[in-house]
């Protein structure tokens, strides 16, 4: 759980760079899932760069080590309606619960994620502590973001998302 307080902290220093904002993530152990606005193509590529290198620096860090960490390169997908925006924000908050780890029972959030920041859960679920001093997450700004997935119903917490958005 150090590497993800770590890249958490890292998040947080670059959440927001004016045309670029990291809006939601959830960490996996061999990737991550980042859901960002970027006021265009040349925005994008630089926020995505510097959460990249980031994400390297946490990572080395906390291991004690040098070198290469990230194999590739971010898959782009652009959300373009309010449905897709509202799938692909349970895919990315609810990922634990898509891949069985959280089935059974009370569902809580996942602690690798920032659904402890999230608002628009149709009830809030119990988080861990986290000790987090700071947001790692910008607030949304866009349409599509902050209003238009509503039209499709809050997010159930017990949801099992379907396949990737």
């Amino acid at each position: 759980m150090a590497v993800v307080r770590t890249i958490e902290r890292s998040f947080a220093e670059a959440r927001e760079r004016g045309d670029f904002r990291l809006v939601h993530y959830s960490l996996q152990n061999t990737h991550a899932h980042l859901i960002v606005e970027a006021d265009d193509a040349g925005a994008l590529a630089r926020g995505m760069m510097a959460i990249g290198a980031r994400i390297v620096r946490a990572v080395n860090r906390v291991f004690g080590r040098r070198g290469r960490v990230l194999a590739e390169r971010f898959h782009l997908h652009a959300l373009r309606t309010p449905r897709e925006v509202r799938a692909a924000l349970a895919y990315v908050l609810l990922n634990a619960r898509r891949h069985a780890r959280q089935l059974v029972g009370v569902p809580r959030l996942d602690p690798a994620s920032s659904g402890r920041w999230f608002d628009g859960w149709r009830w809030k679920p119990p988080a861990s502590a986290n000790g987090m001093p700071v947001i790692p997450v910008a607030r949304a700004r866009a349409w599509l973001l902050t209003i238009g997935w509503r039209r499709h119903g809050l997010i159930d917490p017990s949801e099992v998302p379907a396949g990737k958005a």
